[in-house]
């Protein structure tokens, strides 16, 4: 990994030398655009609407117009802003780590300690453990203030970025204000139902199905031509229920009935390996 910024956290008289590294990246597949008729790449340019030339990133400038005027923003006139050229990440306050609503979690950069010594590193790290606290903090990236929670993973210290609050939209739908009755025995069947699917989490479980597809649909393409047809690959599938909409109740029964047959059958299915395990070694006793 490459560090995409350096900076120390300060909290107090402590400061803490830090590296930045961006915690995740995307497993899209990276496609571009052709032109259906020749398979010719399709490619956008920077064109300047006045001369009609070709302009390079490094000749490009930002502007705001406000309807009647543009003024024209350099990047000397980024770097000259005080809170672009401060390299703190500054903790503002630091608070119960259950009060951040998880709605506002943006992008995510683990901290290495940028120091011959990670005492510090390790004290802010542990005090944030014990005392289950997630720091506030605030730091510019990218010429833009950033709000923060500097939080714990494992070993390493990390920080999420945060949306402001008029980032978050109100969710405001007229469908919620109707009034609805639920029956305790449908209430019943839907705490069953929660019931049946109750499991721990661990994302290994979880593969992105359709980045699988596109690459097995790549590979079939690579190596017989491009006349293959999409449906020899995966086939064509259809709708269990036929279209048809089910009332409530029906629904949270099926859907309780089909998940224990489906933990019935793996159950089944682990036993059957354990004796089979079982039987090849008294015979090989």
């Amino acid at each position: 990994m490459r560090a995409i910024w350096k900076g120390a956290v300060a909290f107090g008289l402590v400061n803490v030398p830090v590296k930045v590294y961006s915690a995740t990246e995307d497993h899209d597949i990276s496609l571009h655009q052709v032109h259906d008729k020749d398979g010719g790449r399709i490619r956008y340019q920077r064109r300047c609407e006045i001369c009609g030339e070709v302009v390079e990133y490094k000749n490009i400038d930002k502007a705001y117009d406000d309807g009647e005027r543009t003024v024209v923003l350099t990047a000397e006139d980024f770097a000259s802003l005080p809170v672009e050229k401060s390299r703190e990440i500054e903790v503002v306050e630091f608070v119960p780590s259950d009060q951040i609503d998880p709605i506002m979690f943006d992008r995510a950069y683990y901290l290495e300690p940028d120091s011959k010594s990670t005492k510090a590193y390790v004290l802010l790290r542990r005090t944030l453990e014990e005392t289950d606290r997630t720091a506030i903090v605030q730091f510019s990236l990218r010429q833009k203030s950033r709000l923060a929670a500097l939080r714990v993973r494992g070993d390493v210290l990390m920080i999420q970025t945060l949306l402001w609050e008029d980032e978050v939209r109100e969710a405001s739908f007229p469908s919620l204000d109707e009034k609805v009755r639920i029956s305790s025995k449908e209430k019943e069947m839907s705490a069953a139902l929660v019931e049946s699917f109750s499991s721990d989490f661990d994302p290994e479980n979880f593969k992105d199905e359709y980045q699988e597809q596109l690459r097995t649909l790549i590979e079939a393409k690579l190596e017989k031509g491009e006349a293959l047809d999409t449906d020899e690959t995966f086939g064509e599938t259809e709708d269990e229920e036929g279209g048809n909409v089910l009332d409530l109740m029906e629904a949270l029964r099926r859907s309780v009935e089909k998940n224990r047959e489906k933990k019935g059958a793996a159950s089944s299915t682990k036993e059957k390996e354990a004796s089979g395990s079982k039987s090849k070694t008294k015979k090989g006793a």
